[in-house]
């Protein structure tokens, strides 16, 4: 790597618009200031570079003889292999600051764009030397995976990755809109809500083998209920039980009746007891699951799954996928769509190519894009009346109308069928100055954390709050920033984020109470210990109208209140080759694996 970085730099320098394997002159003093190194050193370069048959070093002779370096490998084509050749190893960052930096005056970086264009998508490959034959999907994402732990899991993405690994004692069907089996054949619960059994089902293989007991079960569940983040899932459990090899019976101190939805989230996927007998930083190298597919390995640079044979619902058709992660600054350099896949919203760019023979699968986002203040410090975002003033400066359908893309209608709280039934206030700028006069706002600049994927929102922010004299610093993070720091830095006044309510009313739950969430997070003590009441009453509620309303009342308040300003629901795009069957969106805004088959195409 050094060497090559060497020639491409010596190329740039004197190389010029020589043709190829002609001498240029250049003396050793030049070259060493070149590459930042001693005549001593430069000279060994050379060397290397003579070995490898990459230049001629002429050195000069006598008074007046000047030295001559030839370049025997056209650089663009150098330049191309050697990206290439990095892509192909993983390491696609280092691919596009090679050609960010040498590629200028040459179609290096077109032509890599076009191969590596080729690489995604779903291919059939052919049987041969004895290999049998597979169907393969592989596809880029533009962010690093936080976590494959379900009881640490907050991002969607890193969720779906879970659900193809893991099952989970229960299913929700949205197509069938109820609780279905899954690692549980059947489960009941007594009338107060307090005790609920689970009753394995026969059979069921870990990705190593050994059949799932309940032994696994008592062991996951227990383990969520410690100091995870998504130990809110066990909400009140008193004690967990085996009752046999395949039954569990769960108390809890409290009633909740919706407990089977709880374990339906990905949080509660169930592990291998004690690891598979793994240490905890080894199993999470390679983690074994009862899901469709096993992780085959997992580098920073890309996530190799492999078809589960034996899994419980029938083998997936797809043979393996490479989920490729790409660098975030890619994503503004990508042009083009994989060959056969391509997702839209914030992983993806835009389309540039001609989609009329392609499956187009839409689905309104169950979730939505907030704004939320932190009430953990003393800024002016303490009073109500400047929250609401910023309230009303952010007209939603103006944000709409100015960014477009996949924003698509204004939100009045989580869930987009209540806001498609309400209207945007007008504009009322009298209404705005009497609530900045009444907050006393003097000035003092406000400190704003986004994530780079919400860019665009947070400048129109930035801006539209200027034009009302309100003074914010804008920080944006990436998602490297979030591995580090999991929630948003809690010096920042207010940040923007999304959720996605992938188990409907548990999500919502799991909004208030996940360790890693805004909520926690911005909201102070006396805010969240009423929501926690709130979300008591509403779990021990007999029907589901009655929990809904004391879930609504939470929602309610917090934007009354101006707590959360909502701002938009996003629509999800996705664009398919007609050669793709089986593929749905799932409640998570992607794709299930599983299910995916391809049909070959005259």
């Amino acid at each position: 790597m050094i060497t090559a970085e060497r020639y491409l730099t010596l190329y740039e320098r004197f190389g010029g618009e020589t043709s190829e394997g002609q001498p240029v002159e250049a003396t050793l003093e030049e070259l060493s200031e070149t590459l930042y190194c001693t005549p001593r050193n430069a000279k060994l370069i050379l060397h290397r570079l003579e070995e490898e048959g990459l230049i001629d070093w002429i050195p000069g002779r006598g008074r007046g003889n000047r030295s001559r370096i030839a370049f025997k490998v056209q650089k663009e084509s150098f330049l191309l292999d050697l990206s290439q050749c990095h892509a192909e190893q993983g390491d696609y960052r280092l691919s596009f600051e090679l050609l960010q930096s040498y590629g200028g005056g040459t179609q290096a970086k077109p032509k890599f764009l076009e191969w590596l264009n080729g690489q995604f998508g779903y291919r059939k490959e052919d049987a041969k030397d004895g290999t049998p034959a597979s169907d393969r999907l592989q596809f880029p994402v533009y962010r690093p995976i936080v976590t494959l732990d379900p009881a640490e899991v907050n991002y969607a993405f890193d969720a779906h990755l879970v659900r193809q690994l893991f099952d989970r004692l229960l299913r929700f069907d949205p197509a069938l809109g109820k609780i279905v089996p899954f690692l549980a054949h059947h489960w009941t619960s007594n009338p107060e809500a307090t005790e609920w059994t689970f009753y394995l089902r026969k059979g069921i293989l870990f990705h190593d083998g050994r059949e799932l007991t309940s032994r696994d079960v008592v062991y996951t569940l227990n383990r969520l209920r410690g100091t995870t983040q998504n130990r809110w899932v066990m909400r009140g459990v008193e004690q967990i039980d085996a009752l046999g090899s395949r039954v569990v019976r769960v108390r809890l101190n409290k009633p909740n009746r919706i407990f089977d939805r709880f374990v339906c989230t990905c949080a509660a996927s169930i592990l291998p007891a004690d690891l598979g007998g793994a240490e905890e930083q080894d199993f999470w190298r390679l983690p074994i699951g009862t899901g469709p597919f096993r992780l085959v390995s997992h580098s920073k640079h890309c996530i190799e799954l492999a078809a589960h044979t034996a899994y419980h619902e029938g083998r997936p058709y797809l043979d393996g996928v490479d989920v490729v992660i790409m660098p975030e600054e890619c994503l503004t350099t990508a042009t083009s769509m994989p060959e056969v896949l391509f997702q839209d919203g914030d992983d993806m760019p835009p389309p540039d190519r001609h989609l009329e023979n392609w499956q187009a699968l839409t689905q309104l986002c169950q979730g939505c894009t907030m704004l939320t203040w932190n009430l953990r410090r003393d800024a002016p975002q303490l009073s109500e009346a400047f929250r609401r003033a910023v309230r009303m400066i952010l007209n939603p359908l103006d944000l709409i109308r100015e960014l477009g893309g996949d924003r698509v209608l204004p939100a009045f709280g989580f869930r987009p069928e209540a806001s498609q039934s309400r209207s945007v206030e007008p504009f009322r700028p009298e209404r705005i100055k009497t609530a900045l006069l009444e907050s006393y706002y003097d000035g003092t600049p406000l400190r704003f954390v986004s994530h780079v994927k919400f860019e665009s929102d947070a400048r129109w922010i930035v801006s539209r709050l200027a034009q009302w004299g309100i003074r914010v610093d804008l920080q944006l993070n990436t998602w490297q920033d979030t591995a580090q720091y999991c929630t948003p830095l809690e010096g920042a006044d207010f940040t923007i984020s999304g959720l996605i309510l992938s188990e409907d009313e548990v999500c919502e739950i799991e909004a208030y109470a996940h360790g890693d969430c805004v909520f926690q997070a911005y909201l102070d003590d006396e805010r969240l210990e009423w929501i926690h009441g709130r979300i008591d009453a509403a779990l021990s509620a007999d029907t589901e109208a009655c929990r809904r309303q004391h879930l609504k009342v939470i929602e309610e308040h917090i934007r009354d209140e101006a707590s959360v300003i909502f701002l938009h629901h996003k629509e999800l795009r996705t664009y398919l080759h007609p050669s793709v069957r089986g593929v749905s969106l799932n409640s998570l805004g992607w794709i299930d694996f599983k299910d995916i088959w391809l049909e070959k195409l005259a």
